[in-house]
């Protein structure tokens, strides 16, 4: 559900705004307006400065936990000290793999000319002996050798597959003609220049005491961070604030949940130099948002945050459509043994700590529940089928049965939708507004029950598509669709709007509905998949056959091999299939869900001021 608000207009004296927002932050419970705030160039500096502060916690937790990372390193004095020694670190040891990647390729250049010394080649060269470096195709140099050889002096140094490396002695400023292209040789040769990259990386590692220094200081750069996210903060309230009396009075509209609307009230009504009114928020006002719900629909709220949280004053879909998502996820995914690898998995997570991803790890542990749940009755272990080992329990024929049942689903979750969306405008705008939905919804329900159900063996007595209820229900929602849909206005032009709305009812019902078959092609696919790997893994190492009289090294073989290629099989089909279980559910509530239940989004979240976490 949505917590519900209260506004608060407040009017203050200018000069007490820095003094105002210090009890606001203290409070924690007052959500300043902020909407439309545009940074200046000092502003984007500071959203720079606190960007950077979190990517070096980020970088620093991670060599935390790293080899290099000392403990016993002094910590530094100051989160300014801090930070500015990591940045000093990381800089240099960016520039430090930055020459030593050069000169790396340096070397592997170098490597076929052999050791030399730069002192020896100009000694040489002051006596007026040079040296001339030359490259070209081995088939070439083996070609001309004779002919040059008759000219110039000429060594060949090292030749690769493809190429051969050759030194010109010259004696004269003669130009040389050849058939290659001429290099020019560093100062260092290869033995020497590897020495100088060994060099570089025990500078590399020497870092790593700055690196622990700063790491030690964590938390000292986590308040510096917090101070410079509150002077943001402030800066924000500061440029939104609507200043009256020649800048000496400041007006600021703020935002509180009504649960906790007393205790600021308590502070408002003690606090000097400023006056304030309150109301209930309404739907018409751009008020914040905050969720509130149980522990099962909180973990789906990290899936609704993925498209927006709802307007305030409509009604929060989460703890509707998380068993949904749920369900889906487990249809899609259907497969018991995967569902178990996602179960530990999200069990190994819980331990990692965070808000965050415990919360992602709850969510991965009742999607994989559900998966084993429904993947036991889809008869599927590892694509293995469950009723060859329990033949005396009825499973569920899910290639031959589920596609119907998909459908089924779909057009239940619409319904459900449309109830939501009718109800809303009901309590909103009146029940007359909602006449065109409601006859709609009618008849939808109506044939639903009278043609949908006796499919699934689930028919009511007395009610089917003959019965004089069906046709009188179906009369009504035509009356309400094609005439009453908009009671304002001549019916005439009633039914020219209401048959266009049925048209594009009807074509987005079809959709919508259709939408609903990737359940079942996904849950097929996959399972398919793993059947495929299942007999690979048996028919390429043999032990389809049977182990026989074969020697137990050769079983032994045949087993590796059976379970190589079963990991990996399986490991790619629960990578693609969760990835698919994770997008397909989500896209089904985003869209055809939320498009029937009326979805409206906020544009802004419930975020009071407060004190940042240090």
């Amino acid at each position: 559900m949505i917590s519900k608000m209260v506004r608060y207009d407040i009017v203050l004296y200018a000069g007490e705004q820095e003094c105002f927002m210090n009890k606001l932050r203290e409070l924690g419970l007052v959500d300043i307006t902020t909407t439309g705030w545009e940074p200046s160039e000092a502003d984007r500096q500071l959203l720079a400065d606190i960007d950077a502060h979190n990517k070096s916690l980020e970088a620093l937790r991670s060599f935390a936990g790293g080899e290099g990372y000392k403990s016993d390193a002094v910590a530094c004095a100051s989160g300014r000290e801090a930070y500015e020694l990591y940045v000093e670190a990381r800089d240099e040891k960016a520039r430090l793999q930055q020459e030593i990647a050069r000169l790396e390729k340096l070397a592997e250049e170098v490597a076929p000319w052999g050791c030399f010394e730069q002192r020896d080649i100009e000694r040489l060269a002051e006596r007026g002996v040079n040296l001339r470096y030359f490259t070209t195709q081995r088939a070439t140099f083996d070609k001309m050798r004779e002919e040059w050889e008759q000219t110039m002096t000429i060594v060949e140094i090292a030749r690769t597959q493809s190429l051969s490396y050759f030194v010109v002695v010259a004696t004269d400023d003669k130009p040389i003609v050849v058939d290659g292209q001429e290099v020019r040789l560093p100062q260092m040769d290869s033995v020497a220049l590897t020495r100088e990259i060994e060099n570089m990386v025990e500078a590399q590692k020497a870092l790593d005491v700055k690196f622990s220094r700063a790491a030690n200081s964590m938390e000292l750069i986590e308040q510096r961070c917090a101070e410079l996210k509150e002077q943001l903060q402030g800066l924000k309230v500061d440029a939104m604030a609507q200043r009256e009396a020649d800048g000496e009075l400041i007006i600021m509209e703020g935002w509180a949940e009504a649960d906790t609307a007393a205790k600021v009230d308590e502070m408002l009504q003690g606090y000097p130099y400023l006056v304030y009114e309150r109301r209930d928020a309404t739907i018409d006002d751009d008020a914040p948002v905050k969720l509130k719900n149980n522990k099962f629909a909180r973990l789906f709220e990290l899936i609704g945050s993925m498209y927006s949280l709802p307007k305030y004053g409509t009604i929060d879909l989460t703890p509707i459509f998380g068993p949904f998502y749920m369900l889906f996820f487990a249809i899609c995914l259907c497969d018991a043994g995967y569902g178990l690898v996602l179960l530990m998995a999200g069990l190994a997570l819980l331990k990692k700590g965070g808000q965050k991803l415990r919360q992602a790890a709850l969510l991965s542990i009742v999607c994989a529940s559900a998966t084993v749940a429904f993947g036991f009755y889809a008869n599927s272990f590892f694509g293995v089928a469950i009723s060859d080992y329990a033949p005396v329990i009825k499973f569920l024929d899910f290639q031959g049965d589920f596609f119907s049942i998909a459908l089924a689903i779909g057009v239940f979750q619409i319904l459900i939708g449309m109830a939501i969306n009718i109800w809303l405008k009901a309590k909103l705008f009146g029940i007359t507004s909602t006449f065109g939905l409601l006859g709609w919804f009618i008849i939808l329900l109506s044939g639903s029950v009278a043609a949908g159900l006796p499919m699934f063996g689930l028919g009511i007595p007395g009610f089917d598509t003959s019965s004089p209820i069906f046709l009188g229900l179906v009369g009504v929602g035509a009356v309400l669709m094609l005439i009453l849909n908009n009671i304002k206005r001549n019916p005439l032009i009633n039914v020219g709007a209401g048959l266009w709305d049925a048209y594009n009812n009807i074509t987005g019902l079809l959709s919508d509905v259709l939408s609903y078959i990737r359940l079942f092609a996904i849950g097929l696919s996959g399972g398919v998949l793993a059947q495929v790997f299942n007999s690979l893994a048996l028919g390429l190492s043999g032990l389809d056959a049977g182990i026989g009289d074969s020697a137990w090294y050769i079983v032994a073989i045949q087993i590796f091999a059976a379970s190589c290629i079963l990991l990996i099989g399986h490991g790619i089909n629960l990578f693609m299939s969760a990835i698919s279980s994770f997008v397909h559910p989500m896209r089904l509530t985003f869209v055809e869900f939320y498009k029937n239940a009326g979805f409206e989004m906020s544009q802004r979240s419930f975020d009071p001021v407060r004190k940042m976490k240090k």
